[in-house]
């Protein structure tokens, strides 16, 4: 590993703790989790207490339309994973967005959990 690379996955390790600090879930208020690659973007609902992923969405679950741009994508997990929440009785959550910025597909993940019932 190159020295570059290595300073860029200590300063990426940096923001998630920094991140995680701050945000813990629980049974009653699990952590909204958003992992996002350049193709897909997916979201898990965790209760840290307990180490268990209570619901789960990605884009690979949702229909969305042909040639939808990936912010629409997005934005439908995150409806998803509201729509598993309150099947599974969950109505609150924290949002953990990890190292990434508040921003782009990790704020629409957010506004479709928003949309599909669950609070922040």
């Amino acid at each position: 590993m190159r020295k570059q690379e290595r300073k860029t996955m200590q300063a990426r390790g940096r923001r998630v703790a920094r991140v995680r600090a701050k945000v813990k879930g629980t049974e009653q208020r699990p952590r909204l989790t958003v992992a996002r690659s350049l193709r897909h973007i997916s979201a898990q609902l965790i209760d840290d207490a307990a180490g268990k992923t209570l619901v789960s969405a990605s884009d690979r679950d949702v229909k969305a339309a042909k040639g939808a741009k990936p912010a629409e994508v997005a934005r439908e997990v995150g409806k998803e994973i509201a729509k598993r929440a309150i099947e599974k009785n969950i109505q609150y959550a924290v949002f953990d967005r990890r190292d990434k910025k508040y921003h782009g597909r990790v704020k629409a993940v957010a506004d479709g959990a928003r949309e599909g019932g669950l609070i922040f």
